[in-house]
């Protein structure tokens, strides 16, 4: 029973996530894919979104992750068999209850396993992103968008890593931003402060909790933040790059700061695109 609700809290948590994923990238879909975007735009896009992907996607949903749940649940068990190889611990006197060495190979078998798994995790959380993000978009399986997703990534995978890596440094950006304002702006709250004797004090500790919030903000929100960016100029960018060639006939859908960004240019209808 606990292997059953562990596997369960599994598939639950990654079944959110991936909702959330697939109706931000509905969201975004219906307003990157609209050529006046003045107009086009459906008034309430993320409700729209979040009504398409419970209607239509909720299996392709279900399925992604469901197979992150199983490697979460292996590596799960091989952190148990680890645990149970080194030895059984006495938690009431914080000392080890009986011997359990394990032998060189062994240790070398579990990290290898521990190692692998945990690359896998990783590969498939990346490919199940840009699934969902191509589900919303053409609605078709998960299997057949996972496939086009990470061949459409694969044939521009340099444009992928530069995007990638941009992502990153707009990010920290953003909190070095965040961090140095509020140093410099309690720095001066407090120095006019007369009551205070040591005004650094405060500002310090202003400082080192904003920084604690941007740790906790990579962690639990960086990874939405990273997936915004990413879901709004990578894969739509590149599809579009792929589908159109700026000619009257196929457009960009881009807006012009985007294409002046990437050097693409519509011919003879770029002012009805602004």
């Amino acid at each position: 029973m606990q292997i059953y609700h562990l596997f369960g809290w599994f598939w639950l948590l990654n079944f959110i996530m991936a909702l959330g994923m697939c109706v931000l990238a509905g969201s975004f879909a219906s307003y990157y894919w609209a050529w006046d975007k003045k107009t086009d735009i459906p008034k309430f896009a993320v409700a729209s979104s979040f009504y398409r992907t419970l209607r239509y996607h909720t299996g392709s949903l279900a399925f992604g992750s469901l197979i992150i749940a199983i490697v979460q649940l292996i590596r799960a068990a091989l952190e148990y068999i680890d645990h149970k190889l080194r030895g059984n611990y006495d938690y009431f006197n914080f000392v080890p209850a009986g011997p359990g060495e394990q032998s060189e190979i062994t240790k070398y078998l579990i990290k290898c396993l521990k190692c692998c798994f945990w690359c896998l995790e990783k590969f498939l959380k990346f490919l199940n992103k840009n699934a969902y993000i191509m589900v919303a978009i053409h609605g078709k399986n998960f299997c057949k968008s996972a496939k086009d997703a990470f061949f459409l990534l694969m044939r521009n995978i340099v444009r992928v890593v530069v995007l990638d890596k941009v992502t990153d440094f707009i990010l920290f950006l953003g909190q070095l931003t965040i961090t140095a304002g509020i140093a410099v702006g309690s720095f001066y709250w407090f120095e006019r402060q007369e009551n205070l004797n040591y005004y650094l004090a405060p500002v310090i500790v202003s400082v080192d909790l904003q920084l604690i919030s941007d740790v906790e903000s990579l962690i639990l929100k960086g990874q939405r933040s990273r997936f915004i960016v990413f879901c709004r100029l990578l894969l739509f960018t590149v599809e579009d790059s792929e589908r159109n060639d700026g000619s009257p006939e196929k457009p960009h859908y881009m807006s012009k700061p985007l294409r002046k960004l990437l050097g693409k240019k519509n011919k003879k209808r770029e002012s009805d695109s602004d």
